[in-house]
């Protein structure tokens, strides 16, 4: 048992479950009693505190965009060193080998960002889809004059990336100056990839390419159409018309003699509008543009680096939840009345709270470990948890019938799987708890819910059923000999 025999929340509630078995074996009639005993015992030391909780307000999830300044990109810098501390407290915990490489490489990079800040020339890429034309407008853009010029000497690289590189988050992220192709109305993918650039900072530029392709009094219906599909996201002076390449036109001149000559032709690009908004782009504002892409660069180094972290607290979290899950199924397979499972469950989740709070470092008192433990344990009712994981856990443990006959081994596999459904609901909960900032904060209940459901649909596989129920039997049938009681399993 280790350092959990030093759990007063566990062992209180366990007590608290022997006791209320004790009273349904020797009054069977008593065991409706149970359940009222369980949410009687959660309830009464977090009660008060649920309802001081209601009373503040939900914790607002949206993260404020920052104010571009030089100011705001030092913080955010300061906030990469909070991290990497973070990450240097949870290194300490793991015997790495190569743990000072990664902390140093981070460093480097943080310390490259801090001179990427002051840099004067821009970066300008290309995006779009297949056969949108993206190579050939490379091409012309880095022969331009205009570009290539002392005043607009700014531009360093071309970059030519195909759609499928933008869903990547990293694809981007240092490109100053961000031209993106379409050939026709904006696509529901083009759309999102779009507002995904805008939300991250990218000055846009809207093109559509290939014009040439549309009759005359179409073209200026074409682009009107993308400028209202992208109003609010796009300035619409942003939003141009071009021909990369123009498809070769066929030119017939009559000669001297009467006779007629065909030739196709290829006309010149149509590039007027676009070099327009590029010089103005890179004669304003250009500071403002790389300060935004040292900011995204260092968002990207930020989330590594918390990656990182949560990596190692999950190995850390991981031992604590494995030894909740069983001790939760020891306790429901000697104590097997229905109901009473649920409380063995809910006092090792209230002790599961506060150790993997500490690990979070979310400051969790006494009784908000108790709420959050009785949050969980309602809302694997409400979402029919508890009554879905019985229902998958009793096949597969007919096919081992003797240890079926043993009626507790229903409730303790069931725990231990609802425990472990708790702390990796908790885990994934308290990383985003930290990723906001909130140390001290009432539940969301809300989030929460959100985060067991998701964790319990990932785990629903019957492969890992089967492993759990395997290993429920491996620890559990030593203790089936003893002069428990038998539960009906059904």
């Amino acid at each position: 048992m280790g350092q959990w025999t030093q759990r007063p929340i566990l062992w209180g509630g366990l007590g608290l479950t022997a006791s209320a078995w004790l009273v349904s074996w020797v009054n069977p009639a008593a065991a409706h009693m149970g359940e009222t005993m369980m949410w009687g015992a959660i309830a009464l030391g977090s009660g008060m505190w649920w309802f001081r909780q209601t009373q503040k307000k939900p914790l607002d999830l949206s993260i404020e965009t920052p104010v571009l300044d030089r100011a705001g990109l030092e913080k955010e810098f300061a906030a990469i060193d909070c991290w990497l501390q973070r990450l240097t407290t949870e290194q300490s915990h793991h015997s790495k080998a190569n743990a000072s490489e990664t902390l140093e490489s981070f460093q480097k990079q943080l310390d490259a960002l801090k001179v990427e800040g002051d840099r004067t020339q821009l970066r300008l890429a290309i995006a779009g889809g297949k056969a949108s034309g993206k190579t050939v407008l490379a091409t012309n853009l880095a022969q331009n004059s205009a570009l290539k010029s002392a005043e607009s000497a700014q531009v360093s690289e071309v970059i030519d990336l195909p759609t499928d590189a933008l869903e990547s988050a990293d694809a981007l992220t240092l490109a100053d100056l961000v031209v993106f192709l379409v050939n026709g109305d904006l696509t529901d993918s083009e759309l999102a990839t779009i507002k995904r650039l805008q939300g991250d900072r990218h000055h846009l530029i809207l093109a559509l390419n290939k014009q040439d392709q549309y009759l005359p009094d179409e073209r200026p219906l074409v682009l009107q159409q993308i400028r209202e599909r992208v109003l609010g996201i796009v300035p619409a002076q942003n939003v141009v018309a071009i021909a990369a390449a123009p498809a070769a036109i066929k030119v017939r001149q009559h000669q001297a003699d009467g006779t007629t000559q065909e030739r196709m032709e290829q006309p010149d690009a149509e590039l007027t509008a676009l070099n327009q908004r590029l010089e103005e782009a890179l004669k304003a504002n250009a500071a403002e543009r790389v300060l935004a892409t040292t900011y995204r660069q260092a968002v990207v180094l930020k989330t590594a680096i918390k990656a990182e972290a949560n990596r190692l607290r999950r190995d850390r979290a991981l031992p604590q939840i494995e030894q909740a899950q069983w001790i939760a199924a020891g306790v429901a397979f000697a104590t097997p009345v229905p109901s009473l499972d649920l409380l063995a469950t809910a006092s090792a989740n209230a002790q599961l709270v506060t150790d993997l709070g500490t690990i979070y470092q979310q400051k969790l008192s006494l009784d908000q470990a108790k709420a959050i433990a009785t949050a969980l344990a309602e809302l694997m009712l409400k979402l029919g948890v508890v009554e879905l994981t019985s229902q998958a856990v009793t096949p597969l443990l007919k096919s081992h019938a003797a240890t079926f006959v043993a009626g507790g081994m229903v409730q303790g596999a069931s725990a231990a799987y609802l425990t472990r459904m708790a702390g990796l609901s908790l885990v994934e909960y308290f990383e985003e708890q930290d990723a906001l900032g909130v140390t001290e904060s009432g539940v969301q209940r809300d989030r929460l819910m959100q985060k067991l459901q998701a964790v319990f649909q990932a785990n629903q596989r019957s492969a890992f059923l089967q492993t759990l129920v395997n290993q429920a039997i491996q620890r559990l049938k030593p203790a089936a000999n003893t002069n428990l009681p038998v539960a009906n399993p059904s």
